[in-house]
C-alpha cells in the first residue's frame, strides 16, 4: 500500500503516523511505502503537490491543515484523503456536513474557530487585542 502524506514543512506529528501505521501492522518498508511531500503556502500551492503524489499511484493521501486539504480536494474528488488538523471543514467547504460528510474527505478537526468568541468572553475587558489569521484562507481565520 502506498500513502502519500502532504504537510507543512514542521509537520509536528510524522512519528505518531508512523506509529499508528506499526499498530495496525502496515511497516513502511514492508507492506506500506509513504510518500511525503512538504509544502507551505495557500492552498494553491498543494494542488501541484497533490497531483504528482496521484501521478505516483498512491491508493490514499493524508494532509495536515486545512491548506493542503483543500489543496488536495481540488486535485481530486475520488482518491480517499484522509485530513488531520482542520480549522473548520464545514467553512471551507470540504463537507456539506459533519454528521454525513460524503465525498472523499474525512479526518479529524478541532473545530477551534467556534470556540475562538467563547474563549474571548472569558477575559478581562481588553482595550486591544490582536487576532493573526491566514489571509490566504479565510475558513482558517477567527469569525465572530
Amino acid at each position: 500500500m502506498t500513502i502519500g502524506v502532504i504537510a507543512p514543512l514542521s509537520f509536528p506529528a510524522i512519528e505518531g503516523l508512523r506509529k499508528g501505521f506499526r499498530e495496525l501492522g502496515y511497516i513502511e518498508g514492508q507492506n506500506l511505502r509513504l510518500e511525503y511531500r512538504w509544502a507551505e503556502g495557500p492552498a494553491e500551492r498543494y494542488v501541484s503537490v497533490a497531483e504528482e503524489l496521484l501521478r505516483l499511484g498512491v491508493d490514499a493521501i493524508v494532509t495536515w491543515g486545512t491548506p493542503s486539504t483543500m489543496g488536495t480536494r481540488q486535485a481530486t474528488t475520488t482518491l480517499p484523503i484522509v485530513a488531520a488538523a482542520l480549522g473548520d471543514p464545514l467553512g471551507a467547504r470540504l463537507v456539506p456536513n459533519l454528521a454525513r460528510p460524503g465525498g472523499n474527505v474525512t479526518g479529524f478537526s478541532s473545530l477551534a474557530a467556534e470556540l475562538e468568541v467563547k474563549r474571548l468572553q472569558v477575559l478581562p475587558k481588553l482595550h486591544r487585542l490582536g487576532i493573526v489569521s491566514n489571509p490566504t484562507n479565510p475558513a482558517i481565520g477567527m469569525r465572530a
